[in-house]
């Protein structure tokens, strides 16, 4: 190798550094309180700055001895109308659907969540008030590159009447579509690119929905305890119960790609591919992740880099300044 060649090999390589995309962490801790969703206590959360390559990890600070869980799909059970992490004691950590997805919205690839119960607060019913929590936290980068999962061939999964998919794209982008009949729903379909401003804009504010004749056997069941008219759109027939009416025309049909881009954050990191949902569930996008990594030939990890297509799906184009560094 002569001298030219080295030079020219080092150069590329540290260009190749350069374009790397790096992990990012929360800035500070915040600190958060609420009602849960289904049992409609009083939960305190706070979120944390952690280490590159730890992932998102939940600590139950009222559980004897502690509990720490990764948000792993290895680690989530099926649970009704939620999704809920599980340690090997039995510990658990419910309704995570609505915080994953801000987290996965905002790029955050580590952080450290306590809660002081076994459900996180619902909020508003979006994912917007944890949006706002990063954004008052500050994100911060690290030093370590951002991975990434690539789809390299289809996985499907499928129950009467519903099914759940995901297929290889240049980005990361959810399609979803729904039908609830007779009532003002109706039948919706929505698909959006899941870069940083989109979700924000169009995804964030989209709150959980239920019909009013499903209230009472939810609550016979245990759930939505905490559930009211602050949280959810509740729905009677072809009229809305809440005063202030929908944040968007199809707000629910919105709401399920919230949901679906939380759910599918239990992979591991952000997804190079194309989810699709038709009338799918918590459930079934946890079958799907368990059918995806049962097939080695069906995805692979990969680096992003500032020149691969799927990083207009992960970062601000600020952001990619400070990745450089």
């Amino acid at each position: 190798m002569n001298l030219r060649t080295e030079i020219t090999n080092m150069a590329s390589d540290r260009a190749s550094a350069a374009n790397i995309v790096r992990q990012q962490t929360l800035k500070n801790s915040i600190h958060c309180s609420g009602v849960a969703l289904h049992s409609g206590a009083k939960v305190s959360m706070a979120l944390h700055p952690a280490e590159a390559n730890s992932g998102i990890v939940f600590r139950r600070t009222d559980a004897d001895g502690g509990s720490e869980i990764q948000a792993l799909w290895e680690n989530a059970i099926e649970t009704p109308l939620c999704t809920t992490l599980v340690d090997g004691r039995g510990n658990q950590i419910a309704t995570i659907e609505h915080l994953m997805s801000a987290l996965s919205g905002c790029g955050i690839d580590n952080a450290v969540i306590e809660v002081n119960g076994p459900e996180v607060p619902i909020m508003d019913g979006s994912a917007a008030p944890f949006v706002f929590l990063i954004e008052c936290a500050g994100v911060t980068v690290q030093d370590s590159p951002r991975r990434a999962i690539r789809i390299l061939s289809e996985t499907s999964v499928s129950e009467p009447h519903r099914t759940a998919s995901l297929s290889p794209g240049a980005g990361y982008t959810v399609g979803f579509e729904i039908d609830f009949g007779d009532t003002l729903i109706g039948h919706q379909e929505w698909f959006t690119e899941v870069t940083e401003s989109a979700f924000k804009r169009d995804v964030s504010r989209a709150r959980t929905f239920g019909l009013v004749q499903d209230v009472e056997k939810m609550r016979a069941m245990g759930l939505a305890r905490g559930g009211s008219l602050e949280n959810a759109i509740v729905v009677n027939g072809m009229e809305i119960m809440n005063e202030e009416g929908l944040r968007y025309s199809n707000e629910f049909v919105r709401h399920k790609v919230l949901d679906s881009i939380g759910d599918l954050y239990l992979a591991g990191g952000p997804i190079i591919g194309h989810f699709q949902g038709d009338r799918a569930g918590h459930a079934l996008t946890l079958r799907l992740l368990n059918a995806l990594f049962a097939d080695a030939d069906a995805w692979e990890w990969t680096d992003l880099t500032l020149g691969n297509a799927a990083v207009a799906a992960q970062i601000q184009p600020e952001r990619a300044v400070a990745a450089r560094a």
